[in-house]
């Protein structure tokens, strides 16, 4: 076993956001600065919250939802920020990660019977406004899969501004981002055996079937379960949001897929998954 790597000295806060808790470790600065740091990046996920979650109502995905043909809704930029960077998510990993599947997440993890609900519909993010047009009802925006992320990612811009020179930033303990030159040791931690990592600059992210099922959606699958790549993936990236929906694109993928895609990846990208009884690096 492995001896593990210590962790560098740090402030801690936790505070309840997303239905997860988010965990900081700070370094730099007195701890009254840092403090202050650390209120405005939680203050932060809170407001995000009120703007990406499609279970608060009133929020800008909840009103995304009930838009009718032909209705546009001016969004904040945060919001469009994250729409933007869900499509380029969605053309990096080849169309897996879809924030447009909400119906059929919902179905899924509601275990509801019969087939998946068609993805019918079209919505249109204007890239140079902040707003979104629904030409056709039908598709449920989902932000779940990269929302997390993309607060950590926000969170990270904050710090600099603040004097702060580096920390561990997490979102539970399935997205986690490591800011600055220290070296933060985190341990992916599966059925199988374990693997530690050393972030340094880097994003790391989980995705896998233990805790909410098989609720990860093919965006061609119409009927039963999907066959997944392992019980659990873990995606490194250099921010985030985008390893929060590589981890979930991986899933979907075949192992041969996954190591032609990261090879021809021009960002920082690696994977790692639960393989014959051991933790397998794919690159």
């Amino acid at each position: 076993m492995i001896p593990p790597l210590p962790l560098p000295d740090s402030h801690v806060f936790t505070h309840e956001a997303m239905h997860t808790t988010f965990c900081l470790r700070l370094i730099g600065g007195d701890a009254q600065l840092v403090a202050g740091a650390a209120r405005e990046c939680l203050d932060l996920v809170d407001e995000l919250e009120t703007k990406l979650s499609r279970f608060i109502d009133g929020s800008e995905v909840f009103r995304i939802n009930r838009l009718l043909a032909g209705e546009t809704l001016y969004l904040s930029e945060p919001c469009h920020q994250c729409l933007l960077l869900a499509i380029q998510a969605h053309t990096l990993t080849g169309g897996l990660f879809d924030i447009t599947a909400g119906r059929r997440i919902a179905h899924r993890k509601a275990a509801a019977s019969g087939p998946l609900p068609a993805l019918t519909g079209r919505l249109v993010i204007h890239p140079d406004v902040a707003a979104i047009t629904c030409e056709s009802p039908g598709r449920d925006i989902d932000l779940g899969g990269i929302a997390k992320g993309f607060a950590l990612d926000q969170m990270a811009g904050l710090l600099g501004a603040w004097g702060v020179t580096g920390g561990l930033l997490a979102a539970g303990a399935s997205s986690l981002l490591a800011v600055g030159p220290q070296a933060w040791p985190v341990w992916l931690a599966g059925e199988l055996e374990p693997r530690q990592l050393a972030l340094t600059n880097q994003s790391l992210s989980a995705s896998g079937t233990e805790e909410q099922g098989s609720h990860i959606i093919h965006p061609d699958e119409e009927a039963g379960h999907p066959i997944y790549l392992s019980q659990r993936v873990w995606a490194v990236a250099r921010s985030a949001a985008l390893a929060e929906a590589w981890s979930t694109a991986l899933m979907l993928m075949s192992r041969d897929n996954v190591a032609t895609t990261i090879a021809r990846q021009d960002t920082l990208l690696n994977a790692y998954a639960e393989f014959e009884g051991r933790v397998a690096v794919l690159k």
